[in-house]
């Protein structure tokens, strides 16, 4: 204990807390601390994505979160959340104030947040008592994000403590009749545990808490008259966090809590510098812009240097370059460090001042592998229905065979999922859909089937085929057998296997259920958050009510939890679903016909069928599906030349063109090469004006690129403006230079805020350490899969975590951005061979 607290002051010198004010973006600030105070809302989707409530930015680290009155010690994502009513912002007395509501139970708090000391204290009032039923389980919860913890201490009421690597404190079960129930029925603890729930027990209790007193940029005293618990949230989930909570008192009104919380700060602290290059480096003719990224107190240097490798392998300075300030984006300042002038291929580093980046290369070939491992390894772990080895490795199983049951009518499900009040299919409600264990694709972390993305996955990769003749085989792909063995070429190319792969499950939805659906995903949410081998979500036998849960004939089970499929009929997506099988038919011709046959005559028929369901009263397209029509024509034209189609995309092009043009612009520009002079010279001027708005748009930031300001990351808004620079280049080279295309890959690749690394994984010299695919909770990644990148938190950060992967908004691998990338890469790898023979 003495020698604990002669370790916290030996920091004392340097650090120090220092007084928050209440600045114009309406959150608490010091030097080297923000506090947000509701800036950031719930989701009433997705429930609890830990980015809402109070929040701490320590030191430019976003540490803690979901600072609310919350129903259980450790909320799991799923559980309820409160709903605020109101943010109040009172400038004069420098203090900000929420309404939360909890609808179900009629439960209003007030959360005051008001600066004191060197810190700041929290107030949860009320104007009635907490309802019977909350009584002990209602209480403030703030939550620190373990891994911005690990291998530091804790101290509470003096008596020291280490945070868990891995969590293995205390539980007790409790009769489920107590537990307060998660949203519309639903259960994230498997079903032959319903009498009863897993509580996790405090690591410790006390009144006076310090988190990390080792650490100056993580310590936080947390102080108040009533006891505060920590808990490890990760007993229930491995998402969980690290919960500081106090129960409020029964039986009171007015202010029932109140804690003092202390963030340490560093005196005149400095984030360091970001430097973003692109990791997988440059070509020798490309321009090349490092983008330097500093603290709103820092100030940019007046030069830097490129150190190149010689032969006898020491770096030696090859340019001093002047670094040329460009001002304020958001929070930080930024600068610009243009060493274009280097031509030379080798092995380089930037050095700014005492910071020096790791190494990457100029070269002319820098673009010829960069998509391999997405094709080769990515896309193959992705494929559903599929037993998938990897040398020593088993991904996963065959998983699914026992797909599928229609879904239940007038359902409210999770991760989006609805099913209204008609099937829209001849089947009943938990009717067994036959034939669908073939095809697709895992969407992405999770193992739901969502058929839009793969209706983009299947137009994409048939773009890639027909431009660019992408024929690298390097993955064995039995449909027999269903077995997938990845770095075996079996002898056929590899993204035309994965064309089939996908349409396999489309027609069997269309052949089997009537039509394209929403989506296919198992049933309970203890099954949904399954992690490792997804052939072990379900029993793989087929649902039979005859039986008794988890009892089994050999052939069937009684155990309900075979996939749903949600078939609501849209005809946005049978729209949608035609044109990616008009597509596909002219990739399978010659090597599946019978495959590619099925397609256009299914494409037809859907063309045929959404037609006539739009013509029904009452029908009302969605924004999203407006133009949907236009895209199905476009494709059943290129492959059957019919002149009905090519009219009827002439006649609706420039009419979704003028209500969206940044939207449907692709798809005008994929029709160019089979119209006429007149058409080209028509969609110019739509061309110029989407190049106006882009340049507009992107020039607020000194990236050059459109920068998603929202919960889910914009590697894939970055991605597709690229591509579309890229269309655009080949028929309007006069109006979109080269390096439009080249930004979005170099963006992605660590030229970005918050960091410099690939968004790419296992792509660039440094990419993502950790991610959100099936290996999570391993705190790995699957190379190839291309991130979202940064969620923007209001108001004014960026965020992309390295060091935990369970952020589905920044670190979720989606199958469409995968193929997009794949093409994007290839349209590089393009223009680079051009620029090189025309030299």
């Amino acid at each position: 204990m003495i020698l604990m607290s002669s370790f916290i002051l030996a920091f004392a010198q340097v650090t120090t807390a220092q007084t928050l004010i209440l600045n114009d973006s309406d959150y608490f600030e010091s030097r080297g601390l923000n506090v947000l105070v509701f800036s950031n809302e719930y989701n009433g989707e997705f429930f609890d994505e830990k980015t809402a409530g109070i929040e701490l930015i320590h030191h430019e680290v976003r540490t803690a979160t979901g600072g609310a009155v919350r129903l259980h010690h450790t909320p799991e994502q799923w559980d309820l959340i409160p709903k605020m009513i109101n943010r109040t912002v009172d400038k004069t007395n420098k203090t900000i104030e929420v309404k939360l509501r909890y609808e179900a139970y009629d439960f209003d708090s007030r959360l005051k947040v008001t600066p004191k000391g060197k810190g700041f204290v929290i107030s949860v009032v009320l104007d009635q008592p907490v309802p019977k039923e909350l009584e002990g389980k209602a209480g403030f919860n703030m939550e620190f994000l373990p891994s911005s913890y690990f291998e530091s201490n804790y101290l509470i009421d003096g008596k020291p403590g280490i945070f868990p690597r891995y969590p293995a404190s205390n539980t007790l079960t409790k009769s489920s009749s107590q537990k307060i129930p998660q949203f519309a029925g639903h259960n994230t603890f498997d079903d032959r545990g319903r009498d009863e729930y897993i509580v996790p027990l405090p690591l410790e209790s006390g009144k006076n808490l310090i988190l990390a007193p080792e650490n100056p940029e993580r310590r936080v005293k947390i102080q108040s008259e009533d006891e505060i618990m920590l808990f490890d949230g990760r007993n229930l989930g491995q998402n969980g966090w690290y919960v500081v909570r106090s129960i409020l008192p029964a039986n009171k009104t007015g202010e029932v809590l109140s804690w003092y919380v202390e963030p340490n700060t560093i005196t005149d602290w400095l984030r360091e510098p970001v430097i973003g290059f692109s990791q997988v480096g440059y070509m020798p003719s490309q321009e090349k812009v490092a983008v330097v990224e500093l603290d709103k107190n820092d100030q940019p240097l007046k030069t830097a240097s490129i150190f190149q490798l010689n032969e006898e392998g020491e770096f030696v300075e090859k340019l001093k370059a002047d670094v040329k300030p460009w001002g304020k984006y958001l929070r930080y300042n930024y600068a610009q460090l243009d060493f274009s002038s280097i031509q030379e291929t080798g092995i380089y580093y930037i050095q700014y001042g005492d910071y020096k980046t790791n190494s990457f290369q100029i070269a002319n070939d820098i673009y010829s592998k960069v998509w391999h491992p997405t094709m080769d390894v990515f896309f193959p772990i992705q494929m559903d229905h599929m037993e998938v080895n990897e040398a020593y490795r088993t991904w996963h199983g065959k998983p699914f065979a026992d797909d599928c049951l229609q879904a239940p009518l007038n359902h409210k499900h999770f991760d989006g999922y609805e099913q209204g009040a008609t099937t829209d299919t001849k089947y009943k409600p938990l009717e067994r859909i036959p034939g669908m264990s073939v095809g697709g694709w895992f969407d992405a972390g999770d193992y739901d089937i969502q058929t839009f993305r793969h209706v983009l996955v299947i137009a994409s990769f048939v773009e890639s085929w027909e431009t660019f003749g992408i024929d690298r085989d390097e993955t064995y792909i039995d449909q027999k057998t269903q077995y997938v063995d990845i770095h075996r070429p079996d002898g056929q190319p590899d993204i035309l296997q994965q064309i089939e792969h996908g349409v396999l499950n489309l027609v069997a939805q269309v052949e089997n259920i009537g039509h394209p659906v929403r989506g296919i995903v198992v049933p309970n949410l203890h099954q949904y958050h399954h992690l490792g081998d997804a052939s072990t979500e379900t029993d793989n036998l087929s649902y039979n009510p005859s039986l008794k849960p988890y009892e089994s004939d050999g052939l069937s089970s009684g155990t309900l939890d075979d996939r749903w499929a949600f078939t609501n009929r849209s005809s946005f997506l049978d729209y949608r679903a035609a044109g990616a099988l008009a597509a596909a038919s002219r990739a399978l011709k010659g090597y599946n016909d019978e495959l590619a046959d099925k397609c256009i005559n299914i494409a037809k028929r859907l063309f045929e069928e959404a037609n006539e369901n739009a013509k029904a009263p009452g029908h009302v397209m969605s924004r999203w599906g407006r133009g949907s029509d236009m895209i199905a024509m476009m494709q059943l034209f290129l492959t059957t030349g019919e002149e009905q189609y090519k009219k009827g995309f002439l006649d609706n092009i420039w009419k979704v063109l003028d209500e969206s043009l940044e939207r449907n612009i692709d798809y005008a520009l994929l029709a160019l090469p089979y119209m006429d002079e007149a058409y080209k010279s028509k969609l110019r001027g739509y061309v110029v004006k989407y190049k106006e708005n882009t340049d507009k748009e992107n020039a607020d930031n000194p990236y050059g690129v459109p920068i998603a300001k929202r919960g889910w990351g914009g590697s894939s808004v970055a991605i597709n403006w690229s591509i579309t620079n890229y269309r655009i280049l080949k028929s309007y080279p006069d109006i979109v230079d080269i390096e439009d295309v080249y930004s979005g890959l170099n963006y992605i690749f660590g030229c970005h805020p918050y960091s410099n690394l690939s968004f790419v994984n296992a792509v660039g010299n440094k990419s993502k350490k950790v991610a959100y695919g099936s290996n999570r909770a391993d705190f790995s990644t699957i190379a190839g899969g291309v991130v979202p990148g940064l969620i923007f938190l209001k108001p004014d950060y960026l965020e992309n975590k390295d060091d935990w992967p369970f952020f589905w908004g920044e670190n979720e691998c989606i199958i469409d951005g995968g193929a997009w990338y794949i093409f994007l890469a290839n349209a590089a790898e393009e223009l680079a061979k051009s620029n090189l023979k025309n030299k």
